[in-house]
């Protein structure tokens, strides 16, 4: 998300850090530049006028001008003034009230709203450990309860049984009186969709909030439309008291308008933001977080957070124990290489490390292979058990079966043999100097690379440029770096 302001932007900040001083002209001329970025990427007119106003006359004042590094200053303004705009704090659900806690997802029809309440229902259960129940209010639109039965049944999440016939405000009756005798402590409510902002509708939906009394409405719209979305959030405003809005489609939204417009044109904060197709692809929304992504200083918060959830408890210590004896084979590097693909890719792990952002556009323009990967896997995937185990077996003759088997060329097969051998080496070395100490924590505690000494650190692939305080936890051992002479697409 957010892809052509970020790369916008990073152009006029990489501009101005630069140059040792600063001029008012200079600072003027970037935040000229820095309008025309959000415009084009359809931010809201007035919204974007108080925006670069605001951040203007900051950035011009003598103290940011006549400081050492007045260009990153200026980054600073805009970055705070960014989470401003998003809604500074994120607004996490308010579900202190008495269970059941009643959520009512409102929207327009094709917006998302069954998918999204699926999604919120499966956190809900998953990390919260709430005992969530589903009931579909949508007697308009064929199989909507059905629709949503699938995706309970997906989500592992209970959904109220369908009596045919019945009103909306009636089945939204049947489910607060089921939550309450089942003792569930969530009842979300999918309410019918709406092609546009249809009255009798918004009645009905006002009828099922009277009976229901929803701790929580929100707002699901498609950031992939834009204005369209922040229009449609003030319709549903005037007629409703909204607490949120999910934005679905984000990771499709290379622009980011509606994101960037809804909390200062609504005065409602983005709740959650919809990042694939996946029941699990849906992630709170963090200003500060998306603020960061935006002006590519990375979020590594995010990425830590993605790798307690997808890194499996057993499978690092197993890996831990191997690599105190000095081992590491194929078989422990196709891991790494899987859990990577679980944390969303290469592309989706280089947006939130600092500093990655054109790596990650380059991949998104199709200058890089893009599924990197996918190519290593399959490499190993075309080796014998044997040859995974003890990859000195790998001579001329079965580098060209595995090349061919796997569709790569020999070249691909000894770049992915030479990172093994970095990484085994580079176990090895750590032995020596008297053993991994806390390494079990490196792939699930609280370890960072940042510790080890710099020589070792040349060592480990993605060891350049790092974050301060190295690589977060449980990623240690997670090749980042592009696999050297990895060929660009022509």
């Amino acid at each position: 998300m957010f892809e052509s302001l970020s790369d916008r932007l990073s152009g006029v900040f990489d501009r101005l850090r630069g140059r040792g001083a600063l001029t008012e002209a200079d600072v003027r001329a970037a935040m000229r530049e820095v309008r025309i970025a959000l415009l084009e990427a359809d931010v809201a007119l007035p919204v974007v006028r108080e925006f670069v106003d605001k951040a203007t006359e900051q950035a011009v004042g003598q103290q940011v001008l006549k400081s050492v590094t007045p260009g990153q200053q200026v980054v600073k303004i805009v970055h705070d003034a960014l989470v401003e705009m998003l809604g500074s704090d994120a607004a996490e659900l308010d579900l202190d009230t008495t269970p059941p806690a009643v959520i009512m997802m409102v929207g327009l029809q094709g917006s998302g709203k069954t998918t999204s309440t699926a999604k919120i229902a499966r956190r809900l259960s998953d990390k919260d450990r709430k005992k969530v129940l589903m009931a579909s209010l949508d007697v308009n639109r064929p199989a909507a309860q059905e629709q949503l039965a699938v995706l309970g049944k997906q989500a592992d999440v209970a959904t109220l049984p369908i009596v045919p016939g019945q009103a909306p405000v009636d089945i939204a009756r049947r489910a607060l009186q089921a939550a309450r005798l089942q003792g569930f402590d969530v009842l979300l409510l999918d309410t019918a969709g709406r092609l546009h902002v249809d009255q009798a509708l918004m009645d009905e939906m006002k009828a099922v909030a009277a009976e229901t009394k929803p701790a929580e409405t929100l707002l699901v719209v498609d950031a992939l439309t834009g204005q369209d979305a922040v229009n449609v959030a003030v319709s549903f405003t005037e007629q409703v008291d909204l607490t949120g809005v999910v934005l679905t489609r984000m990771d499709g939204d290379a622009r980011g308008g509606a994101a960037l417009s809804m909390r200062a044109v609504t005065g409602r904060p983005i709740k959650f933001a919809g990042t694939g197709e996946g029941i699990d692809k849906i992630e709170p929304f963090h200003p500060e977080r998306v603020a960061g992504r935006i002006l590519g200083m990375g979020d590594v918060v995010s990425l830590v957070e993605r790798a307690q959830e997808t890194i499996k408890q057993e499978e690092a210590e197993a890996l831990a124990k191997k690599m105190a004896k000095g081992q590491f084979d194929l078989n422990d590097l196709r891991g790494q290489l899987q859990q990577m693909q679980r944390m969303g890719g290469l592309g989706a792990l280089a947006g939130m490390m600092p500093g990655m952002n054109k790596l990650k556009g380059q991949m998104n323009q199709g200058v890089l292979e893009g599924n990197i990967l996918g190519r290593l896997d399959a490499i190993i995937s075309s080796m014998t058990p044997k040859e995974r185990s003890k990859p000195e077996l790998m001579n001329a003759k079965r580098k060209i079966r595995v090349a061919k088997g796997s569709g790569t060329t020999v070249q691909e097969v000894n770049r992915l043999l030479k990172m093994h051998q970095e990484m085994a080496n580079a176990m090895k070395k750590i032995r020596k100097m008297g053993g991994l100490g806390k390494l079990g924590a490196l792939f699930g505690g609280g370890g960072a690379l940042g510790n080890l000494p710099p020589d070792l650190m040349k060592g480990l692939p993605g060891g350049a440029g790092l974050p301060p305080g190295g690589l977060p936890q449980g990623l240690g051992d997670l090749p980042f770096k592009l696999p050297p002479g990895f060929k660009k697409k022509s």
